[in-house]
C-alpha cells in the first residue's frame, strides 16, 4: 500500500511537471486549450498556412528564425509586404506575441478582405498598433514616430480608438496581445489588460470612421469576416511567436 501511494504521488507530480514544462513551450498548444477550441496559427517551423498579401506565398522580409519566431524586417514597397492567413474567421479570440528592436512600427489586423480591388491590408482591416513607446522619431530620424500620437501608440484601435492605459514592456521584452472580436463588440488587451472596448458597425463605428483617413476608403470597416494580418515594420524588426485562435459563433465561452 505505501509502495502504491509513492507510485501514485510520483505520477502526479510527474504529470504536473510534463504540463508545466509543455505549457511553457512556444507555439505549443495544452491539452487544456486544445479541449477549449484553440488552434495554432503558426507552427513554430514553417510559414505554412500564410502568404503575402494577394500573393501565393509569404514575402522575402519574412522568415522563421532557429528559435521558432516569425521575424520581419523593413519591409518592400508593395503589399507583399503583409502577411496574411489563408483562412478566414468570424468572431475570434486571437493571442499573440511580439517582441522588437528599439523604434520598430508594425500591427495585427483583422478582418482583411483579400481582393485585387484593394491595394493594401489597411484598406479593410482595423489593425491593433505595435510601436516602441520610448522612441520620438522613427528608425532613420525621418519622421515623428508613431509613439507621439496618441490614435497610434501600442495596444490602440490605429486611428480609431487609442488604449486607455498602457502595459507595454519596453524593447526587446516579449510581449501578449489578446483581440476578441465577438459580434461586433470589439476587446483588445496588452499583457492582460484590457485597453480597448469599443463597438463595430454601429452609428457610432460610422461617425468615426468617417472623421479618419480611413473614410478614403468606402469598404474599410465593413466586413465582418476577413484574414488575420501581421504587418510589415516601417522600422526596424519584429518578431512574434505563439499566434493562435478560438473561433465562436454566438460569443466567447469564457
Amino acid at each position: 500500500m505505501f509502495l502504491s501511494c509513492k507510485f501514485s504521488l510520483f505520477l502526479l507530480l510527474f504529470s504536473g511537471y510534463i504540463h508545466l514544462v509543455s505549457a511553457q513551450q512556444p507555439n505549443v498548444l495544452t491539452p487544456e486549450e486544445k479541449n477549449d477550441g484553440w488552434q495554432l496559427l503558426f507552427n513554430g517551423k514553417n510559414l505554412k498556412g500564410w502568404h503575402a498579401y494577394l500573393k501565393d506565398r509569404p514575402g522575402k522580409n519574412w522568415a522563421v528564425e532557429d528559435d521558432g519566431t516569425i521575424a520581419v524586417t523593413v519591409k518592400a514597397d508593395g503589399p507583399e509586404s503583409d502577411l496574411v492567413t489563408d483562412q478566414t474567421f468570424e468572431n475570434i479570440d486571437l493571442k499573440l506575441e511580439w517582441k522588437m528592436k528599439p523604434c520598430s512600427n508594425s500591427g495585427v489586423m483583422f478582418y482583411v478582405h483579400e481582393s485585387p480591388k484593394y491595394e493594401h491590408t489597411y484598406m479593410t482591416g482595423p489593425e491593433m498598433q505595435i510601436t516602441d513607446l520610448s522612441c520620438l522619431y522613427t528608425s532613420d530620424h525621418s519622421t515623428i514616430s508613431d509613439s507621439r500620437i496618441h490614435l497610434h501608440r501600442a495596444g490602440a484601435l490605429y486611428g480609431l480608438a487609442p488604449a486607455d492605459t498602457e502595459w507595454v514592456k519596453p524593447a526587446p521584452e516579449w510581449n501578449k496581445y489578446e483581440i476578441i472580436a465577438d459580434n461586433g463588440h470589439v476587446k483588445l488587451f496588452v499583457n492582460g489588460h484590457k485597453v480597448v472596448d469599443t463597438k463595430f458597425w454601429d452609428q457610432q463605428w460610422w461617425k468615426t470612421i468617417s472623421r479618419t483617413k480611413f473614410n478614403e476608403w468606402p469598404d474599410f470597416g465593413t466586413f465582418r469576416k476577413g484574414h488575420i494580418s501581421l504587418q510589415g515594420t516601417e522600422d526596424g524588426k519584429i518578431w512574434f511567436r505563439n499566434i493562435k485562435i478560438k473561433t465562436f459563433r454566438f460569443g466567447p465561452s469564457s
